[in-house]
Order: C-alpha cells, then sequence, then structure tokens
C-alpha cells in the first residue's frame, strides 16, 4: 500500500481521507464492541476458548485508525493557523 504523508496531502485531500477512515473506524468499533458483548455471553453460558482472543487481538488496529485520525485533525487545524 502507498503511504503518503499528510504534509504533502492537499486540504481536499486530507478532508476526503478524514470522512473515509472516520466511517470505518467508527463502523470497525461498532463491529468489535459487539464482538466483545458476544463474547462475554459465550464466556457465561459456554466457557472459554481460543476463538475469543480475536476481540483482543482486533484491537490495536482500533488504536492505529483512532491515532490516524487523531493525526489527520492536527493537519488540518495547523493548516487552518
Amino acid at each position: 500500500m502507498k503511504t503518503t504523508k499528510f504534509s504533502e496531502m492537499t486540504t481536499e485531500e486530507l478532508i476526503k481521507t478524514q470522512k473515509t477512515s472516520k466511517a470505518v473506524t467508527y463502523t470497525f468499533a461498532g463491529i468489535l464492541l459487539l464482538l466483545f458483548i458476544v463474547n462475554i455471553f459465550l464466556v457465561i453460558k459456554k466457557g472459554f476458548s481460543a476463538n475469543q482472543v480475536v476481540p483482543f487481538a482486533l484491537l490495536p488496529i482500533l488504536l492505529l485508525n483512532l491515532k490516524t485520525l487523531n493525526d489527520i485533525k492536527k493537519e488540518l487545524k495547523s493548516r487552518e493557523n
């Protein structure tokens, strides 16, 4: 995947990237929350299984997405001044 620095992107590209990232991140967070709830229910009903570590394994992806959103927000704010 091609990586570009936020400082090299135009403001319009940053806004488009922010909107897309925000939608994807919030959808992912909702699905991950649902997965945590289902896992808690399954632990209570059937006990622990190896599949229940999946939400914990996916949590760093959510944190990276949130950091990216924060970086985009900082870059947009620096361009306003």
